[in-house]
């Protein structure tokens, strides 16, 4: 019987001990699927480094406590130069700095050393000297859009071919311009005034603010050569659709959003903080290719325009929530890649001329049926090259001012041929944008040398001379 007792006990004290070596081994499991292992996740706690961490797998021995970052010392230096090629010197030190890792790892240390030495090189950027460039719908195919139409000649003033725009940006990136912000250059305080701020770059770099308006593909361009819409493809990027002579869709870097995330992504340097540019939209037709207005919801009579009422007739299926949908994620994949929105007001309209009610319910219109799908924005960049007073500062004398201060817009953008035009008020920034299209390079090339040589740009397919205005 003792002999029975006795290899009792002991077949209870093994499976006690095999239980015990399960509980454990799956804590460890879940601990480390949390730091990233295997699982391209990360645990950072309070006050660690943020996003820049992303994808870091656990290995290699830098480990992850509370308060600190986990990840190889190669995944952690690889995400710390990527901070720092953009100039984000202290979230990169920030981030190897977090590791557990840190105090005794060599490696970490000396890139620390080497972020610390360039950012001691870099100095602040005069804002009120950053210049602000942009674009309309870029062309993709010239042969449809300069085909002697009664619309070739707006299409050769003002527009850009995809040839002509990558020429650009390369020339732009080799004299060493770096995207910015516009909220890189000001700062918007708790009680509404707003106030300049630094801009640190290396030698050589110069910020410019990168805008691009009316991406919302209007249906009078349908068929012209221009992309049909920006899309989220099976990878998450954003990206566009073209439509095929044969009817069939093509999706690809068709216009200035995929371009530049493509060159970005080349040319990370190319990008103040990840910051990539700012799109002006109106609303009248919808948003970035998507009939979001609500007239296509409620087709009120007296609204629908004859293309509005083609689109319908060629979509009897059309379902408003799911564009209002699609329009939604699009925009959210842009801003979480950096790109940013601001008004081109509803209907693409002169506020001057215009007249302050009209004004204010176009303004109803955009914050109604455009800021509920890309977000809240406090930036209004003119239609037209328009602006709501001349060059001296807006005083709350200004109507129009006033009344879009009042709707949260603390930024203005208005068209100008100078290399710069920044104006800070003790309520608002302003600033003037320079439009790089067949016109500006045709009648003015000299006023453009210090962004790139037209003579390399030129589309050669592009019909000369281009229209006068």
């Amino acid at each position: 019987m003792k002999c029975i007792i006795t290899l009792l006990v002991i077949v209870v004290i093994a499976l006690a001990v095999v239980l015990i070596k399960e509980i454990v081994s799956g804590s460890r499991k879940k601990t480390q699927n949390r730091a990233g292992s295997g699982t391209g996740e990360i645990v950072i706690a309070e006050g660690g480094a943020g996003n820049a961490v992303e994808g870091l797998s656990g290995e290699d021995g830098v480990e992850g406590t509370a308060g600190t970052v986990s990840g190889s010392t190669g995944e952690l230096i690889a995400q710390a130069d990527l901070l720092a090629a953009q100039y984000d010197y202290d979230g990169a030190i920030q981030l190897l700095k977090a590791s557990i890792g840190y105090v005794s790892n060599m490696e970490l240390q000396n890139a620390v050393a080497g972020y610390e030495q360039t950012k001691t090189t870099c100095a602040s950027y005069p804002v009120d000297q950053v210049t602000h460039v942009f674009f309309h719908t870029l062309v993709k195919d010239d042969s449809k859009a300069f085909d002697g139409d009664e619309k070739e000649a707006g299409y050769n003033q003002v527009m850009t071919t995809i040839s002509e725009f990558n020429s650009i940006i390369q020339q732009m990136y080799d004299k060493g311009y770096v995207m910015v912000s516009l909220h890189d250059m000001c700062k918007v305080n708790e009680d509404g005034t707003v106030s300049r701020k630094e801009i640190y770059l290396p030698p050589g770099k110069k910020p410019f603010v990168l805008s691009q308006d009316d991406v919302s593909y209007y249906h009078y361009m349908d068929g012209d050569g221009f992309a049909q819409k920006l899309i989220v493809d099976e990878n998450g990027e954003v990206k566009n659709t073209y439509i095929e002579d044969d009817g069939s869709i093509s999706v690809g870097d068709y216009d200035m959003v995929p371009l530049i995330d493509t060159f970005v992504k080349e040319h990370p340097d190319f990008s103040y903080h990840g910051h990539k540019g700012i799109v002006a939209l109106t609303g009248y037709e919808g948003v970035l290719g998507y009939r979001t207005d609500e007239v296509y919801r409620t087709r009120e009579s007296g609204r629908v325009t004859h293309y509005q009422q083609q689109f319908f007739d060629s979509h009897p299926d059309f379902d408003w929530q799911s564009e209002v949908d699609q329009a939604t994620a699009v925009a959210d994949a842009m801003k979480a890649e950096g790109w940013e929105f601001a008004s081109h007001t509803w209907g693409h309209i002169n506020p001057l001329g215009y007249g302050y009610d009209a004004t204010v319910q176009d303004t109803e219109r955009w914050l109604a049926n455009v800021a509920t799908v890309v977000g809240s924005t406090d930036v209004l960049i003119f239609a037209f090259g328009a602006d709501i007073g001349d060059w001296q500062p807006y005083t709350s004398d200004n109507a129009f001012f006033t009344y879009f201060k009042s709707k949260g817009f603390n930024i203005f953008c208005n068209v100008d041929s100078s290399q710069y035009w920044v104006q800070f008020g003790n309520t608002f920034m302003r600033q003037g944008r320079r439009n790089l299209d067949g016109y500006r390079m045709y009648y003015n090339p000299d006023m453009l040398y210090d962004l790139f040589d037209v003579s390399q740009a030129w589309d050669s397919n592009r019909p000369t001379p281009v229209p006068a205005m």
